[in-house]
């Protein structure tokens, strides 16, 4: 991976899990800049990853080629307006965007119509190294940082790319969004567990461990579709099958389709806002 002088503006979960990931991969913490408005959490940083940090994001921005934007979406425009006038011409400076919500076009706006964007949305596995990234690009991106970009992604996890900004919304409601999705079910079979009669320890190591086998099953079957490997498992007249039928019977399919369109409407909705 090229090394570039990388500046995180903003120093939250996800540019912490980010910085990780870059220097637990050999990237020299000596071309990463973090910046935060809470002078101790950045103390924190330099100290842990032997990085620059501090709440200079002026100066943090002037010394690099990358600025990875990861501030809440709702402070992004008033950051943004304090820093622009005072960088001045971004020149060929790659900026990659993890805050949700805010499009490439409101972001060129606000960077003085800057072109040399990449949005992405990763997932809160990331901060394990497990995530899932989306990117789209905006059109003036070249191979070359596009290829940052998704290394630098790399570091917490897999990524693809989308054509068409549309398409984040979608990482969005199928990843972004999709732990907690996840973290429902287990949450609700941990509880029948234990009214069934198991500890909440054991209940829990009961469904962690199922949900992480099956989804070990699915990364080392490539080539066989979700159906058929439930099928396998669901013996006619079995248990397994006893439980599929409620499901069917309550519409899961329906119920997890109304739920994601939910979650992309909802992200339509919020590059409105901001």
């Amino acid at each position: 991976m090229e090394q570039k002088n990388i500046a995180f503006i903003g120093a939250g979960n996800m540019a912490r899990s980010l910085i990780s990931g870059l220097v637990n991969a050999g990237y020299p913490g000596s071309k990463i800049h973090a910046t935060d408005i809470d002078a101790e959490k950045a103390r924190q940083l330099a100290t842990e990853f032997g990085i620059a940090a501090s709440t200079d994001n002026i100066s943090a921005v002037k010394g690099a080629d990358v600025v990875v934007l990861a501030v809440k979406p709702q402070f992004m425009a008033e950051m943004l307006a304090k820093l622009t006038p005072a960088v001045g011409d971004l020149g060929q400076k790659l900026i990659i965007s993890i805050a949700a919500g805010i499009s490439v076009t409101r972001l060129q706006a606000l960077l003085n119509h800057h072109q040399n964007i990449v949005r992405c949305m990763p997932n809160t596995p990331s901060l394990i190294g497990l995530g899932i990234t989306g990117l789209f690009a905006s059109a003036a991106v070249n191979t070359s940082d596009r290829q940052f970009a998704q290394r630098m992604l790399q570091a917490v996890g897999k990524t693809v790319w989308v054509d068409n900004e549309e398409a984040i919304n979608g990482v969005t409601a199928a990843s972004g969004s999709g732990p907690a999705y996840f973290f429902l079910f287990m949450q609700a079979m941990v509880e029948e567990a234990q009214r069934m009669g198991f500890s909440a320890e054991v209940a829990r190591k009961l469904v962690q461990e199922t949900a992480l086998g099956a989804a070990q099953m699915v990364i080392a079957n490539p080539e066989t579709d979700l159906a058929t490997l439930r099928a396998q498992v669901t013996s006619k007249g079995g248990t397994t099958a006893a439980a599929i039928s409620v499901f069917e019977e309550g519409k899961l399919a329906e119920l997890v389709s109304a739920a994601m369109q939910a979650a992309q409407h909802r992200a339509e909705e919020m590059e409105t806002l901001f």
